[in-house]
């Protein structure tokens, strides 16, 4: 038995813990804030929030926690949750996707702890506590995207991008107009309305869907639709650009504001790492037309190196050697 924790922010997290859950041989087990999906098959913890009473943080013990406030009832009993799961479950592992605090509960129970790791600046103390308590590191993206993250050394186990969905080779099916999909990722910061509609003004010659944010439905399986597209815009969250490249489509990438510069760390690197995006720091007002051309110029095969549909067995290996390692002691 092993323990997976899933952050409730952003979805990367959940797919992430579905995708091992679906590969591994040993069962998982989900701790979240989240409700329990209706597909995940183990067991499922659905913990307290810990972000509905303390407005911030408070006392960080001198940088070494994220989110730790004084008194608050719902992380005293989503820690609490943790605790007796662990003595009830005996877990051979726990998986920490992603929390400081919890890694840190789990070790200080004698539970060995694999961290993932989001890209950006992982400086900061509380991470490189995290990281120092934790057994292994893994990350979701190709080892040749150098410059991902820094504060983690050559520990890290990069694994590739990791998509919900299968790889697909085909070509996009002909239409009389060229399409671009837009992905709005739940985390906020994407383009405004009245931005997309000026990009949608300039560029008559394309058709335009929106997916996610405040202008467009969010999809459950958005895949077909990245599949048909030309052209992705996209903010630079690990998901989505796993799911472009599993998609193969040539992208336009403007990335959002995230703690830690997570997503302005992936935008840089597929900008200098030549990989098929056009990457533009914050949304532009003009040039649309000529932005989509170049990036439908692109060759979206290009993104197998980012994707190549094995980063789950990569991941279940990782967690396989450490209980291995473990149970021979």
């Amino acid at each position: 038995m092993i323990g997976y924790y899933v952050h409730h922010v952003g979805s990367g997290h959940l797919h992430r813990a579905t995708a091992l859950a679906r590969v591994l041989d040993e069962p998982v087990t989900g701790l979240s804030s989240l409700p329990r999906p209706a597909a995940w098959a183990g067991d499922w913890v659905e913990l307290e929030r810990d972000d509905l009473t303390a407005e911030t943080a408070g006392d960080t013990a001198d940088g070494f926690l994220h989110w730790a406030p004084y008194g608050d009832p719902g992380l005293r009993r989503r820690m609490a949750a943790i605790a007796a799961w662990i003595g009830d479950a005996d877990p051979a592992l726990l998986v920490s996707d992603v929390s400081v605090e919890v890694a840190l509960l789990a070790r200080l129970h004698g539970v060995p702890v694999i961290s993932v790791v989001l890209p950006g600046d992982r400086t900061d103390r509380a991470h490189q506590l995290g990281y120092a308590a934790s057994r292994e590191l893994v990350s979701f993206w190709p080892a040749r995207a150098e410059g991902m993250v820094t504060g983690v050394g050559d520990r890290l186990h990069p694994l590739g991008g990791l998509s919900r969905f299968p790889l697909t080779e085909a070509p996009r099916r002909p239409s009389a107009r060229r399409r671009v999909v837009v992905l709005n990722g739940r985390g906020g910061g994407g383009p405004t309305d009245a931005q997309l509609d000026e990009a949608r003004r300039q560029t008559p010659a394309w058709e335009w869907e929106i997916l996610g944010g405040s202008d467009g439905p969010w999809l459950a399986d958005p895949f077909p639709s990245i599949c048909d597209a030309d052209v992705v815009l996209t903010h630079a969250g690990q998901n989505a650009i796993a799911e472009v490249a599993a998609a193969r489509r040539p992208a336009v990438v403007v990335p959002a504001d995230r703690p830690h510069d997570e997503q302005r760390t992936t935008a840089a690197v597929l900008a200098a790492t030549h990989w098929p995006a056009v990457v533009e720091p914050v949304f532009p007002d003009t040039g649309w037309a000529e932005r989509l051309d170049r990036a439908a110029a692109l060759d979206g095969g290009a993104w197998a190196a980012w994707c190549d549909g094995r980063a789950a067995e990569r991941f279940a290996e990782v967690v396989d050697r450490v209980v291995r390692e473990l149970a021979a002691r």
